[in-house]
C-alpha cells in the first residue's frame, strides 16, 4: 500500500515539474509561444471577486460530500452529477462576471460573429471550403475557418432560434456541455460497473476542465462525442447483442460520432476511444450499424457540398500559413502535453501510474473485467493526446481543445486507493480554484 502511495504523490510531483518547465522553458530559451502565460492561451491576471468564497465553499461541499454519493440511486445520482457539474461550471465562470460566460462569444474572430451574418444554410455549407483560405477575399475567421461546418451549424441554429444574446449563447454551451458527466458515467457502468462508475464520478464533476467547458464551443464538441461512446457501449453490452436496442444505439452512436467529425477535425481520433469501447465489451456486432450511420452523416454533409477529405487540406495550408508556422514542433510536440495537464489536472498523473501499476502486476493479480474496460478508456483517452500533439496540428490552445479526450482519460481515477483518491479529489479542486483566480481566459 505505501508503494500504491508513494507512486501517486511521485507521479503528481513530476507532472507538476513538467508543467513547470513548458511555463518556463519558452522564456529560457526564447521559444515563440505568444503574447501569453507559458503554454496556456491565457493572461497571468490573479484576481478575486464576490464569487471567489463562493467557490470555495462549493469546493469544500463538493469534496466533502463525494463519499456519501454511495447512498444515491443511479438515476439519482446521475442528475446529482450533472446537476453538481453545471453548478461548479457556472461559479467558476461567474468568478469574473456574466463575461466569464459571455466574453468570447462576443468576439468578432468567434462563431456567433459569422452565424449572425449567415443566410443561407445550404449555401454556407456549399461554399465553405472556398471560404477556408486567408487569401479569399470574404475568408471565414480563425475558429471558424478552422472547424468543419457542423459548428457554425450550430450557432446558426442558435441564431434562428432567437438566442442571439452572447450569455444566453454561452449558457447553452455549458449545459451542454455538462451532460457530458452523466454520458461518461453511463458508458462507464455499462462497461466497467456501476461500483467503478461511483469511484470515477467525482473527478468527472470536480477539476480544472470546467473553466474551460464554460468558455468555449468545445464544450458541445465533448458532449456530442460523449454521448456517442456512451450509445456504443450500450449497444455493445445490450441483453441481446442482434436485438432492436443494440442496433438502435449503435446507430445513433455512428451519427453522433460522425457529426462529432463535422464538428471538429481532431475527434476523428474519438475512433480510439470507440474501439476501446468495443475491445471492452468484447462485442464488434455495433460497428457496421455504427460505420454505417456514421458514413450517412459524411454523405449528407458532401452531398450539401462541404467534402471532409477536400477541406482538411485546404485548412492544413492556411494553419502553417499562419501563427502555426511561428510555434515551433521541437517545443509544442510536448508543450502541448503540460497546458493538457493543466486543464485536466495534475491528479490524472496518478491515474496514469496506478495504470501501470495494474499492468505491471498483471501477471500475480489478473485483471478483472471491470479495471480492464478501465484501462481501455483511460488508454484510449491518453492515446487520442499523444496522437493529436504528434500529428503537429495542435499547437497551442489544447486546454480547450482536448476537452473531449479529458473524461476518458479521467477514467483511470477508479484504479486509486480509496484514500489517495481522497486526495487527488482534494487537489483537483484546488487546482480548479488556483487557476480559474489566476488566470484570465482568452476564449
Amino acid at each position: 500500500m505505501f508503494g500504491l502511495r508513494r507512486a501517486t504523490w511521485a507521479s503528481v510531483v513530476i507532472a507538476a515539474l513538467f508543467v513547470t518547465v513548458t511555463i518556463h522553458f519558452s522564456a529560457v530559451f526564447d521559444f515563440f509561444v505568444r503574447d501569453r502565460w507559458g503554454p496556456l492561451w491565457q493572461n497571468l491576471e490573479p484576481r478575486v471577486s464576490a464569487m471567489t468564497p463562493v467557490s470555495v465553499v462549493l469546493a469544500i461541499l463538493l469534496v466533502g460530500l463525494a463519499p456519501h454519493a454511495h447512498r444515491l440511486s443511479w438515476r439519482g445520482l446521475l442528475a446529482t452529477a450533472f446537476a453538481a457539474n453545471w453548478v461548479w461550471t457556472m461559479v467558476l465562470a461567474l468568478v469574473d462576471g456574466r463575461d466569464g460566460i459571455s466574453a468570447t462569444f462576443t468576439r468578432p474572430g468567434e462563431y456567433l460573429a459569422d452565424a449572425r451574418e449567415v443566410t443561407s444554410m445550404p449555401g454556407m455549407v456549399e461554399d465553405f471550403i472556398d471560404r477556408i483560405p486567408g487569401t479569399h477575399p470574404d475568408n471565414w475567421s480563425t475558429h471558424v475557418a478552422g472547424h468543419p461546418p457542423g459548428a457554425l451549424l450550430f450557432f446558426v441554429g442558435l441564431v434562428r432560434l432567437g438566442i442571439t444574446d452572447p450569455f444566453d449563447v454561452g449558457l447553452v454551451a455549458l449545459t451542454i456541455g455538462t451532460t457530458a458527466v452523466v454520458a461518461v458515467l453511463v458508458a462507464l457502468r455499462a462497461l466497467a460497473g456501476e461500483e467503478l462508475a461511483r469511484t470515477v464520478l467525482p473527478f468527472l464533476v470536480v477539476g480544472p476542465s470546467a473553466i474551460w467547458v464554460a468558455v468555449s464551443a468545445d464544450a458541445v464538441f465533448l458532449a456530442v462525442t460523449a454521448w456517442g461512446i456512451a450509445a456504443l457501449a450500450l449497444a455493445a453490452t445490450a441483453q441481446h447483442p442482434s436485438g432492436w436496442r443494440s442496433v438502435a444505439w449503435a446507430l445513433l452512436a455512428g451519427l453522433l460520432l460522425g457529426l462529432g467529425i463535422f464538428l471538429s477535425y481532431g475527434l476523428v481520433l474519438m475512433g480510439a476511444t470507440a474501439i476501446a469501447v468495443l475491445v471492452a465489451a468484447r462485442n464488434w456486432r455495433p460497428l457496421p450499424w455504427a460505420v454505417l450511420a456514421a458514413l450517412a452523416v459524411t454523405a449528407a454533409f458532401a452531398l450539401a457540398g462541404f467534402a471532409w477529405w477536400e477541406a482538411y487540406p485546404v485548412l492544413h495550408d492556411r494553419y502553417y500559413a499562419g501563427i502555426a508556422s511561428e510555434r515551433p514542433y521541437s517545443y509544442w510536440v510536448w508543450g502541448n502535453i503540460g497546458a493538457w495537464l493543466i486543464g485536466v489536472g495534475l491528479a490524472v498523473a496518478a491515474g496514469v501510474a496506478h495504470a501501470i501499476s495494474v499492468l505491471r502486476r498483471r501477471g500475480q493479480e489478473p485483471i478483472d473485467a471491470g479495471r480492464r474496460a478501465v484501462l481501455l478508456l483511460g488508454g484510449s483517452g491518453l492515446a487520442c493526446v499523444l496522437l493529436a500533439t504528434v500529428s503537429g496540428m495542435s499547437k497551442a490552445e489544447v486546454e480547450r481543445i482536448w476537452l473531449p479526450f479529458s473524461p476518458w482519460a479521467l477514467c483511470l481515477m477508479a484504479l486509486l486507493p480509496v484514500r489517495d483518491a481522497r486526495l487527488m479529489l482534494v487537489l483537483q479542486a484546488v487546482l480548479g480554484l488556483v487557476t480559474q483566480h489566476l488566470l484570465e481566459l482568452y476564449w
